[in-house]
């Protein structure tokens, strides 16, 4: 068994409190975690001020340089992890083991975190529209004549992260190459890629001094949340409502993505069955940008009856198959109350599970001590009933009619959203909906993020804001 230490800004940590890590399927023990104490997150904070000093003499290209080494090191290098070294493939293995994430789906997402690494100046200019990395060091750069300054809004940034799919981690990459000292709360059956990335940082030459890896328990989160200045959170919309209005909290909730037909394209629903299932259903859909609804003029009863009965043929498969199309969850519970919930919402009059009635057999499957939720498609006759407006850890989507004069008004939060038309009216309305994070216009599936456009929050501007500079 693998033991994983905290690491405490360059010094190891092991405490006598480990939380042990389980192979989802076998339940036997794969790694132990050192935990750490609130007191303990808060005594490392206060020595951030130095940390940023360090991190903020280094220039700018050499970072960006120890970004390139550590994208190799990241996918090619056998790395440290604790007591133990790991190749990238027994990374994604363990990774697969403690989380119930197919093998399949953690490799092609842990290549994200490899895109981000080695193309760190394509995303850092889309952060900063451009900027001038040069600015990193200066603190201010000129364009077009014009001053452009900025300042740090703190010392320490820190990351409150989950345990659903690596892909997520991308997100906090850059901090290091904005300057800003970073410190991780590993997702508890998750710290397989923090400490992969955090590892291949140090290979590449990046001080041990600026990078935490602090696994705690809620108490420490929520000291991490409290303390640092500014900071990232994953969890759903009850989880997080105590930070919805702090301002130092960049939250990664629920994002309520979909699919919009405009009326000249709703007719045409059938070369579009193969995006609209990829939206809903690739990694497992289990991501924020996965597709949770699909909205029509018409034609509602036949696209759900078309991706029902394309999605029903999906079928339970082994942890490494590499034809796995569906997630495990580690914990049945889990699986059992989203499988209650969505049978509590039927019962609703105006909605139908269109799945079940094409595959035949329940959504929950059980298998020895995991259990797995299939596919649904559940056909809702308005946009106000209860299973209209769900997101869940698994594949699943509500089917709505609605007219297209009506559909931006009424589909609420979106963070992201494909919308179907050639209408430049409809398109000019999209682009104006402020219930709309990440806009999609055409053919492509809500999943499909590029890296240079933020698409939930920017972490430049958390990290910095503009002020006025003059220097005579």
């Amino acid at each position: 068994m693998i033991h994983i230490p905290a690491l405490r800004f360059g010094k190891s940590y092991t405490s006598l409190d480990k939380a042990t890590l389980v192979h989802h399927v076998t339940g036997e023990p794969v790694a132990e975690v050192s935990q750490v104490t609130g007191s303990q997150i808060a005594r490392d904070i206060s020595g951030m001020v130095r940390a940023h000093k360090e991190l903020s003499a280094i220039p700018i290209r050499d970072i960006l340089a120890m970004y390139k080494k550590a994208a190799d090191y990241f996918l090619n290098a056998t790395l440290p992890c604790g007591d133990t070294e790991l190749t990238f493939d027994e990374y994604v293995k363990n990774l697969s083991a403690t989380t119930g994430s197919p093998m399949v789906f953690c490799d092609r997402n842990a290549r994200k975190v490899h895109y981000v690494l080695g193309n760190i100046e394509e995303v850092i200019a889309g952060l900063t529209r451009g900027l001038n990395v040069e600015a990193l060091d200066k603190g201010y750069t000129t364009s077009s004549g014009r001053m452009q300054a900025f300042y740090p809004t703190t010392d320490v940034f820190g990351a409150v992260l989950p345990s659903n799919s690596p892909g997520v981690h991308s997100l906090w990459v850059p901090t290091i190459a904005f300057k800003m000292p970073l410190l991780l709360k590993p997702g508890r059956e998750e710290p397989w890629t923090p400490m992969r990335v955090l590892q291949s940082f140090i290979k590449a030459g990046i001080p041990a001094s600026v990078l935490g890896f602090l696994p705690t328990d809620h108490v420490g989160s929520s000291e991490i949340l409290r303390l640092c200045g500014r900071s990232m959170a994953f969890g759903d919309d009850r989880t997080m409502a105590p930070y919805k209005n702090d301002h130092r909290v960049e939250i990664h909730g629920t994002g309520y993505s979909k699919l919009i037909f405009g009326e000249d394209q709703a007719d045409n629903y059938e070369k579009y069955i193969d995006l609209i299932i990829d939206s809903i259903a690739a990694n497992g859909g289990r991501a924020c940008v996965n597709a949770s609804a699909v909205y029509t003029p018409k034609n509602a009863d036949k696209i759900a009856h078309a991706l029902a009965e394309r999605m029903a043929k999906a079928k339970v498969r082994a942890w490494d198959d590499p034809a796995c199309e569906i997630s495990a969850f580690a914990k049945p519970e889990v699986a059992e109350a989203i499988d209650n919930m969505v049978t509590h919402g039927l019962q609703t009059p105006g909605a139908t599970d269109v799945t079940l009635q094409i595959r035949g057999t329940p959504r929950l499957v059980k298998e020895g001590r995991i259990a797995y939720l299939l596919p649904t498609i559940i056909r809702c006759q308005t946009s106000e009933h209860t299973l209209a407006n769900k997101e869940f850890l698994f594949p699943y989507a509500s089917v709505i009619e609605c007219p297209q004069a009506d559909v931006l008004k009424r589909i609420g939060y979106t963070l992201a959203a494909t919308v179907l038309t050639e209408d430049p009216a409809f398109i000019a309305e999209a682009m104006a909906c402020s219930n709309i994070e990440r806009l999609n216009i055409g053919p492509l599936p809500t999943n499909r993020l590029t890296w240079d456009q933020p698409h939930e929050g920017n972490l430049f501007t958390h990290l910095y804001k503009q002020r006025a500079l003059a220097i005579a």
